[in-house]
């Protein structure tokens, strides 16, 4: 196993770092970035204060791998949690694959430079009893949904605490009295205020605004004429913003606010209601949603504040990705990091410093025998759809919705994307990419 290496940072130099993950939340569905018809002051606000990035990446395009490569700062051609489901034998799908003991996470990186780790929301890396349960990855408190589909129900008969089931009373045979997303906020807030007293770090993983689109109230869009479930999504992003609201309120009435460095960003791309999505437009110009590695799929807001040293009211073009959160968080907190990792920090970036930039991001997902693979690389993005398709080329830089297939006339480009999609990418039994894994009888 890799170690921790500690540098010369003291003490007093390490900020809270509160990491904010929404799910399946677009682009375009914050006022900071276009949005015209739903709420987000609260949001808004930090991006004002803090950072505007509009090159920034998910993981993955769907759940469990993009929160891997968050978690251990690898890709998807090397993190552990490759997809929502794993093969078996080469049947697909057949199990949900834990984190390993030999995986390190960034709450282990931060638990070893002295942080109080807390995790509240929805994990996705670990079912009951395996090694990727949040309280054996480095987290000393965690409330939650292990399960990424458990996470579907804002009503549900039980969360997690650490190892404990909970119990909700208020939702036994059918009632719905207990929103998990309300829970989940409280759990947040009292997390904060036990942690005050030294460094901590919250990865908070809201589950808002993946379906269902359950919310106790559609305030403040009731009225609008708009169909039920566009309301409801809308009021739970609103719900989620006001939620962020009174995470920042509490930092300042505890003296905390310069403190503490907080990111806000979503797992992947949007993928609401259909009706919600022709109002609402959360992708805008980009090709492709949530489960493609076109930009649709993995390109996200994030937003980053920490007043006196994050320049506020900024909107940075620097293209980074979730695979950097770990040894950006490293850094910030005075350590190294693991070595075997594939992100590098963001600090300068996030000071308004120059910053070496990535080489090439690299993306895989493999769903229904189907391998996927995407490179970007300066301003040009390889994708290949399945293994035996041709790769395409689009020049973002040009062609933000990669409408214009300009392989044929770059076959340099094309053979360095395909030597970075072959070295990058390391087989996986749980994710047999070379030969369509068969789908399971039933």
């Amino acid at each position: 196993m890799a170690t921790v290496r500690r540098t010369q940072a003291a003490p007093a130099d390490k900020p809270n770092i509160i990491f904010i993950l929404a799910d399946d939340l677009g682009v375009f569905d914050l006022g900071c970035y276009g949005q015209k018809l739903i709420q987000t002051p609260n949001i808004d606000r930090l991006a004002a204060e803090g950072t505007r990035f509009t090159q920034c990446y998910a993981g993955s395009p769907v759940c469990a791998p993009s929160r891997s490569t968050l978690m251990t700062g690898q890709h998807t051609g090397h993190t552990t949690v490759r997809g929502n489901f794993a093969a078996v034998g080469g049947v697909w799908p057949q199990h949900r694959l834990p984190l390993r003991d030999e995986d390190i996470t960034v709450a282990e990186v931060l638990k070893k430079a002295g942080y109080a780790t807390g995790i509240v929301g929805k994990w996705g890396l670990g079912e009951p009893d395996t090694t990727g349960i949040p309280n054996r990855q480095g987290f000393d408190f965690w409330f939650g949904y292990l399960n990424q589909r458990h996470a579907h129900d804002y009503y549900p008969d039980y969360l997690w605490r650490n190892t404990q089931k909970v119990v909700l009373e208020g939702n036994l045979g059918g009632k719905k009295t207990q929103y998990s997303h309300d829970l989940m906020t409280k759990e947040a807030l009292d997390f904060v205020r036990r942690s005050k007293d030294k460094p901590f770090f919250l990865y908070l993983a809201y589950t808002i605004p993946h379906a269902k689109f359950q919310v106790p109230s559609l305030e403040p869009y009731t009225d609008k004429p708009w169909p039920e479930p566009a309301k409801a999504y809308a009021a739970m992003v609103t719900r989620m913003d006001r939620d962020i609201g009174r995470l920042m309120t509490l930092l300042k009435e505890l003296g905390l606010d310069e403190k503490t460095i907080v990111f806000f960003t979503s797992d992947n791309g949007g993928y609401p209601d259909p009706k919600a999505r022709k109002i609402f437009d959360p992708q805008g110009p980009f090709r492709g949603r949530k489960g493609d590695v076109y930009e649709g799929g993995i390109r996200v807001p994030m937003i980053v504040r920490w007043p006196g040293k994050v320049p506020a009211g900024r909107v940075c073009d620097v293209p980074w990705a979730f695979w950097d959160f770990l040894p950006t968080a490293a850094e910030l907190a005075g350590v190294q990091p693991p070595k075997r990792i594939d992100g590098i920090s963001m600090v300068p970036t996030l000071l308004g410093r120059k910053q070496r930039p990535h080489e090439f991001f690299y993306w895989e997902y493999l769903a229904g025998g189907k391998f996927a693979q995407a490179v970007r690389m300066g301003d040009w993005k390889g994708i290949r759809a399945a293994t035996e398709e041709p790769l395409e080329l689009y020049n973002l830089a040009q062609d933000i919705g990669e409408k214009n297939d300009v392989a044929a006339a770059h076959p340099d480009i094309i053979k360095k994307i395909e030597a970075i999609m072959e070295r990058e990418h390391v087989e996986s039994p749980n994710w047999p990419s070379r030969r369509r894994a068969r789908r399971k009888k039933r």
